[in-house]
């Protein structure tokens, strides 16, 4: 039974459940990595930090997969005297899997953290989130491991758990899902898109979570809501924000198939405010016409939605100052260039992302804003009709081909390097202050 579109509207969904912790001190902790992308949605919804619980399981030597214990951050260590009594463990044999193991943790706290201090957990309410739980294993070690570093209270959340895990999970004060399920074949059949998350993404996440903080409380002050667009007869649906301060915004053109809740525009989304860019994650249809195919392919009516939204973010009075910028993957490619071309445009640049930028046909040597072409090297089809699509422009653009990367670039480090791309690309043109205005060729050669 399938009930959440990916991790994010878990998270969402599982936020709702937790409402009621807003007003106490509480610390949201992520298991990496599929964990993370939900909790992120969890700390926004309360206000919370965000941190990472990292632990890892001490296997007896002779039999690794049976747990005697675990370890976490800080010098946290739980033990299993019932396993270690059995299995005749030695003092000896037993620190060194704990210095194999401590030494393995602390490298992916690392990689993780990239120099952000540990959230202090003393004295609070501790949610620990995870994006399902099967066995109980990993969920009862953390519990115990944030425990022994100060907490207070411990829930542990889940948007999908095992009907007899709530109210039964040792070193959880309480139990919080969406899904109590009686039987948990496997977490991710409850998931639409349960694709892998990577450290590039948790990494990205936690800088966002860290920006929200101001002296060790998290400060809301910039514009960051649920916006509904009118547009011929419908409302579009979208989520704003928009950074203090920021000049710039960029508007998310989905393909098919895709929303504002994709794991992947959230991603590149937030690289983006990282750099303090604004950023518009749009539905170009409602949910009635989503499910009919000839609208996801109807470019004209996708670009005519695309410049409604530009038009009401000009007429803002939050965002009118601001230069506009498209994103568009896929499809939305296509409509975001299309829409580019439109007569008297103020679109100030635009980054296609795995996209069909062949779709605007006709449209395209009329486009002015400058243009990257982003595609993944083992896209080939694409990356060939992007070759020919941009052979067809007139205006600033390049074509930058990520080695490796399939057309959704789900294969490791590929979106980060698509999203730090379209960041780049941006900041020259939507931030001149910041960027550098130097001449691209059109048609441009292969750049990696």
């Amino acid at each position: 039974m399938v009930i959440f579109a990916d991790r994010v509207d878990a998270g969402r969904q599982l936020a709702e459940r937790l409402r009621h912790l807003r007003d106490r001190d509480v610390v949201v902790l992520g298991l990496p990595r599929g964990g993370v992308p939900v909790a992120f949605q969890v700390a926004e919804a309360l206000h919370a930090p965000l941190d990472v619980i990292v632990v890892r399981k001490l296997g007896v030597p002779y039999q690794p997969e049976l747990a005697m214990g675990a370890i976490g951050e800080g010098g946290a260590r739980v033990l299993d005297s019932e396993v270690l009594t059995l299995t005749g463990v030695t003092v000896e044999e037993l620190r060194t899997v704990e210095q194999r193991e401590r030494a393995l943790l602390n490298e992916r706290v690392a990689g993780l953290r990239m120099g952000r201090a540990r959230v202090d957990l003393t004295g609070r309410t501790v949610v620990i989130v995870d994006d399902g739980i099967a066995t109980g294993s990993t969920a009862r070690v953390a519990c115990d491991v944030a425990r022994h570093l100060g907490a207070a209270t411990v829930i542990m959340a889940a948007p999908v758990v095992p009907a007899e895990t709530v109210g039964n999970l040792p070193g959880a004060d309480e139990v919080v899902c969406v899904l109590a399920a009686r039987q948990l074949v496997a977490v991710g059949n409850h998931y639409r898109d349960f694709s892998a998350t990577s450290d590039e993404e948790v990494v990205v996440l936690l800088d966002a979570a860290a920006r929200r903080m101001r002296n060790g409380r998290v400060v809301v002050d910039d514009l960051d809501r649920d916006v509904e667009i009118p547009v011929d007869g419908v409302l579009l649906e979208g989520h704003l924000r928009l950074p203090k301060g920021a000049t710039g915004i960029v508007v998310f053109a989905h393909g098919s198939g895709s929303s504002r809740h994709s794991p992947r525009n959230q991603f590149v989304a937030e690289v983006l405010l990282r750099a303090g860019l604004g950023t518009l994650l749009l539905d170009l249809l409602t949910a009635d016409e989503e499910p009919n195919r000839a609208n996801v392919f109807d470019i004209e009516l996708l670009a005519s939605r695309l410049i409604a939204a530009t038009a009401w973010l000009q007429h803002g009075p939050e965002t009118s100052q601001c230069r506009i910028g498209y994103f568009g993957a896929s499809t939305g490619a296509g409509a975001a260039l299309w829409a580019a071309a439109e007569p008297g445009s103020d679109i100030s640049a635009v980054v296609s992302r795995g996209g069909r930028p062949d779709l605007a046909g006709a449209r395209l040597p009329i486009v002015q804003a400058p243009t990257l072409l982003i595609v993944g090297g083992a896209d080939e089809v694409v990356l060939e009709l992007n070759r020919q699509a941009q052979a067809r422009l007139r205006c600033r653009s390049r074509l930058t081909v990520v080695d490796g990367a399939t057309h959704l670039f789900e294969e490791p480090g590929t979106l980060a390097a698509a999203a730090n791309l379209a960041t780049d690309w941006f900041i020259r043109y939507l931030l001149p202050e910041r960027g550098e205005n130097g001449d691209d060729t059109t048609p441009a050669g292969r750049s990696r």
